[in-house]
């Protein structure tokens, strides 16, 4: 099974110029665990995740018990510390080397990936555009299929 039949196909993806407030606003709308910073070109030049916001002491702003990326956003307006978020851009959070993997790139190599560089997702480039994402709620998706498949076998029942 290849990284293209499970990835997701539709996903966000941020400027390295947007503000970090935009980058957080989207991950929690679009629910992923990060988003592939692209270039004006739609070429992959970095990624900015969860943990880049939840270990970075650029945001000035001690994180409050729980949740702190929801609590952010209920920071009242006119603080200093909306304003630095205000100001502060993905461009200078992001990792600038994501770890990708090829469209022919099987699932064993995509766990692998996740593993050896502790990620939980994955983007699936082709010449160096992003045309997928693999992350571990797609891959827990394809067990359930398999699983269902399985089932199905063992028990006689088609579909």
């Amino acid at each position: 099974m290849l990284a293209t039949d499970v990835m997701r196909s539709s996903f966000a993806t941020i400027k390295p110029t947007a503000t970090v407030l935009n980058a957080v606003q989207l991950l929690l709308e679009t629910d992923q665990r990060g988003l592939p910073v692209i270039d004006d070109a739609g070429a992959l030049i970095g990624m900015v995740s969860e943990g880049d916001f939840l270990h970075r002491d650029e945001l000035g702003i001690s994180p409050p018990s729980g949740n702190w990326l929801e609590s952010l956003l209920g920071i009242a307006e006119n603080t200093p510390e909306r304003e630095r978020m205000r100001t502060l851009r993905v461009g200078s959070l992001m990792s600038s080397s994501p770890i990708t993997v090829d469209v022919e790139a099987s699932i064993e190599d995509v766990v692998a990936q996740m593993d050896i560089y502790d990620v939980a997702q994955v983007p699936v480039v082709c010449a160096g555009a992003v045309v997928g994402i693999v992350s571990r709620r797609e891959l827990l998706a394809a067990l359930a299929r398999r699983l269902r498949e399985a089932e199905k076998a063992s028990t006689g029942v088609t579909s």
